[in-house]
């Protein structure tokens, strides 16, 4: 299985952020660039990336995942402003920036992953960085421009109560994008 633990953004902030995607990605569209748009049902920001979990371990998984969640406070958060993966300038990814406004998400983001390691599921060892993917380059691409169209957006500010814990499946989605589908849900103290 092919599995992710996330925090998804209320309706609310999700609203709001559509709100100032949406007539970028238009324009976008009518120019034909080399971005291709995650759909909104897909933003959410990542805790921990699980890429090959063996079907048997899923209830461990999901019991480290429950046990380590209520154990961490309920953080309030904002997306807010912009950035690019892996730079500006050979940027693979545009994303919307996640504010803490209070709580730690690199201390949850990091007891998550190692609960993960623990029931069997080893976390990717990427460096933890919270963000909400808007869209991916086909190609790296110099990005500056689309930072800074979206750096100035600050949504509401709201409480992240629970994380999720996703499977995803490749090729699935619309246009071939990846399909997710919530397995469990763990509540944060």
């Amino acid at each position: 299985m092919r599995l992710f633990v996330a925090i998804v953004p209320p309706d609310e902030a999700l609203d709001d952020l559509a709100e100032h995607v949406e007539p970028r990605r238009l324009a976008d569209e009518q120019g034909h660039s080399d971005l291709r748009w995650t759909d909104r049902h897909q933003w959410h920001v990542t805790l921990a990336f699980l890429a090959d979990v063996p079907d048997w371990r899923l209830d461990d998984v999901t019991a480290a995942v429950a046990a380590t969640a209520a154990r961490h406070r309920a953080p309030l958060l904002r997306l807010s402003g912009a950035g690019a993966f892996p730079n500006a300038y050979g940027a693979r990814v545009l994303y919307a920036g996640v504010e803490e406004v209070r709580g730690d998400l690199r201390r949850l983001a990091s007891g998550i992953r190692t609960a993960c390691n623990g029931a069997g599921a080893t976390p990717d060892g990427t460096r933890f960085h919270p963000h909400v993917t808007l869209a991916r380059f086909r190609r790296p691409t110099e990005a500056t421009r689309w930072i800074r169209a979206f750096e100035a957006h600050e949504g509401p500010v709201w409480q992240a109560t629970e994380v999720a814990l996703v499977e995803s499946h490749l090729g699935q989605g619309r246009g071939h994008r990846p399909r997710y589908e919530v397995v469990a849900r763990a509540a944060l103290s």
